[in-house]
């Protein structure tokens, strides 16, 4: 066998000491600091439970990222390795070489695996070969509490055996354990359940939470004051909330839940589909907003003319980046509406999506202008409205001169379709066919999509 790989000589020294597994746990006080990661591996591979509940206690880095070996929840793994961590937490004077900190169940830290086993020469940074590189002194380590990182998917089928066992064992253990979850999915769980695990969450870590389950409004304001204690939240992306309360307690439902956005000064994108209770009173979530947002979409819902308005002079929206009003009806709005906001955005945004927003021909005249100073647009949607192939000759006339726009998705021009609404496919054709000819009397490449097909010049 060749010595020019040493890694492989690791991981077979790992193998030969699992042949005898108390041998290989009474000589981890000696292990070379090289051979923990392919033992582990080996330990993990083969289920030996006592080898992972003794590596855990001598682990000589500050992280473990065990989540990163997991293709699928293990429970068995688990609970040795919580066994192992019990043992640690007990102890008044840690052994000497033992570094670990932080437990890190996400599906991360492959690079930390993969550099012990050989088969990739990147290293993240955040898995440094030193193994004492993130240490602190030895008083912060004993106050400091264990660390447990998790992404939550909280769904009716998702409390399984594994998800069950590690928040048995954080519960028992609050005092000394901080459960961090960066990315929370709420799906489809019941309210006590939803709840009692957020409960064991340091709320604080959350970064991201995406909501997507039929509620009543009054159930979303049941939750809301633990979003506020989110502190860092940056994205919040909450989907329909199809079960409206009576109409006397709807006003202080929205009070409880736009209240809470006074909490959130690190909110940088806002997503809300089928916000019905919003329609006439947007301004309130927009009073509470605390910084600029980078990105805000408000889907499949009524607006009022004064939610517009509103809605284009709020300081918050200045800086956006991306856009997304689809669904959002402006067939009867005041003319000038859509105008003014887009006006408002047009230095910085990046993603424009007006899908199905009832746009016809004089709104899309009256945004023309605005839109060929948007620089900076790199997509743009106006799938789902109808209009003309004079307008759309006008549109894309307009916008050849932006420089970053590169994704563009049209509906299929009036022309195209039958009295009847019905899409006539020699109609299309002809249509894309015209509007090809356009594309190449610009002179210079581009590609649109038209019902759902390019049309491509070089």
């Amino acid at each position: 066998m060749s010595v020019r790989n040493p890694l492989r000589l690791l991981n077979l020294a790992g193998k030969s000491l699992l042949t005898d597994e108390a041998l290989a746990i009474s000589a981890l006080e000696y292990l070379p600091i090289e051979l923990f990661p392919p033992l582990f591996m080996e330990a993990f591979c083969g289920r030996h439970r006592k080898t992972l509940k003794a590596l855990v206690q001598a682990w000589p880095f500050v992280r473990l990222p065990l989540g990163g070996l997991m293709q699928t929840p293990h429970v068995v793994t688990l609970q040795a390795v919580l066994e192992g961590l019990d043992v640690l937490l007990t102890q008044k004077d840690r052994p000497r070489r033992c570094k670990l900190r932080v437990l890190d169940l996400r599906n991360t830290g492959q690079d930390f695996w993969r550099m012990w086993s050989g088969s990739s020469v990147h290293v993240s940074s955040s898995f440094s070969m030193a193994p004492g590189a993130e240490d602190r002194s030895s008083t912060e380590k004993l106050l400091a509490p264990f660390e447990v990182f998790i992404e939550l998917h909280l769904k009716e089928r998702s409390m399984d055996g594994f998800l069950t066992c590690l928040m048995r064992w954080v519960e028992q253990r609050k005092a000394s354990i901080h459960l961090c979850c960066k990315r929370l999915r709420i799906l489809s769980f019941s309210m006590d359940k939803i709840m009692k695990v957020l409960s064991m969450v340091k709320l604080d870590c959350i970064q991201e939470v995406y909501m997507n389950h039929t509620w009543h409004l009054s159930t979303l304001a049941m939750i809301a004051p633990l979003l506020g204690q989110m502190s860092n939240l940056q994205r919040l992306l909450i989907s329909p909330i199809n079960l409206p309360d009576p109409e006397e307690q709807q006003e202080h439902h929205i009070v409880k839940i736009t209240s809470q956005f006074l909490r959130l000064h690190h909110l940088r994108d806002l997503q809300l589909e089928s916000p019905f209770y919003l329609e006439g009173c947007l301004d309130q979530m927009l009073r509470c907003l605390m910084t600029p947002l980078d990105n805000l979409g408000i889907t499949s819902c009524l607006l009022t003319d004064s939610d517009l308005t509103h809605l284009s002079q709020s300081p918050n929206i200045s800086q956006l980046k991306g856009l997304d009003l689809s669904g959002v009806t402006m067939t009867y709005s005041s003319p000038e509406l859509l105008p003014a906001l887009l006006e408002k955005v047009s230095a910085t945004l990046q993603e424009l999506y007006l899908e199905q927003c009832g746009i016809r021909d004089s709104h899309l005249e009256s945004i023309l202008h605005i839109l060929s100073h948007c620089f900076q647009l790199m997509s743009f949607s106006l799938c789902g409205n109808l209009l003309s192939m004079a307008i759309m000759e006008k549109l894309l006339r307009h916008t050849s001169g932006l420089p970053r726009l590169s994704k563009e998705l049209y509906p299929a021009p009036q022309e195209s379709f039958s009295s009847d609404g019905i899409l006539q496919p020699r109609r299309l054709a002809q249509s894309q066919s015209e509007l090809l000819e356009i594309l190449e009397d610009l002179g210079h490449p581009r590609t649109i999509w038209i019902s759902f097909m390019p049309l491509s010049t070089l």
